[in-house]
């Protein structure tokens, strides 16, 4: 099975100067160059990041977004994020659970507590679908102090820990990529009445 559409999550406060920004762009051109769709929320920071990555390599892009009434915090959308196609939903649940769905992958670079609630979801839905389910990429070395201190203190089970990937290097998120589609291919041949993840 090969993926599609890789949805990127992350900081939206990220600036173009920014040491972040600077490596979602080069992931993202990386990732675009190999054939997928770069999906994000349609706003500024890690989403136009993604975007402008996807465009250096001649690559498409999906932005989804809303238009909150006093949402204090929102980012909102970012015009100069020149997303190929735009897709409107009427609220951030529905907006969130829309970027989960159109991502075949996803990956989640540094945040705050929305890309938290990302992550949180993308776990959780791994989980539930496990064997069939949508992988993703933790980009950055500072995942592995985190996610060693909640597997240490919280519930998680063992093969929550089989869902994703760590990635240090832009290369890194290409072969996980690929790695998790040749899985579920395998998986696929084993239990072939089990019909892919879809929210």
């Amino acid at each position: 099975m090969r993926f599609k559409n890789i949805a990127v999550f992350g900081f939206s406060d990220a600036k173009p100067e920014d040491k972040l920004y600077q490596e979602v762009t080069t992931v993202a051109a990386l990732v675009a160059k190999e054939g997928y769709t770069i999906v994000n929320g349609g706003g500024p920071g890690v989403m136009r990041a993604s975007t402008e990555g996807a465009k250096a390599s001649g690559g498409k892009t999906v932005g989804i977004t809303f238009n909150p009434t006093d949402m204090t915090f929102f980012e909102g959308r970012d015009k100069e994020n020149k997303v190929d196609e735009l897709i409107e939903c009427s609220d951030y649940v529905t907006r969130t659970l829309r970027l989960l769905e159109y991502g075949d992958c996803y990956i989640i670079f540094n945040g705050g507590t929305g890309t938290l609630s990302e992550l949180g979801m993308s776990w959780a839905l791994a989980r539930l679908y496990h064997g069939h389910s949508k992988p993703f990429v933790l980009y950055g070395g500072f995942w592995y102090p985190i996610m060693e201190e909640i597997t240490r203190l919280m519930k998680i089970r063992k093969e929550e820990l089989e869902l994703y990937r760590i990635a240090v290097e832009p290369a890194d998120v290409v072969k996980f990529i690929h790695e998790f589609e040749e899985a579920l291919v395998d998986n696929q041949h084993k239990h072939p009445n089990k019909a892919p993840f879809r929210i």
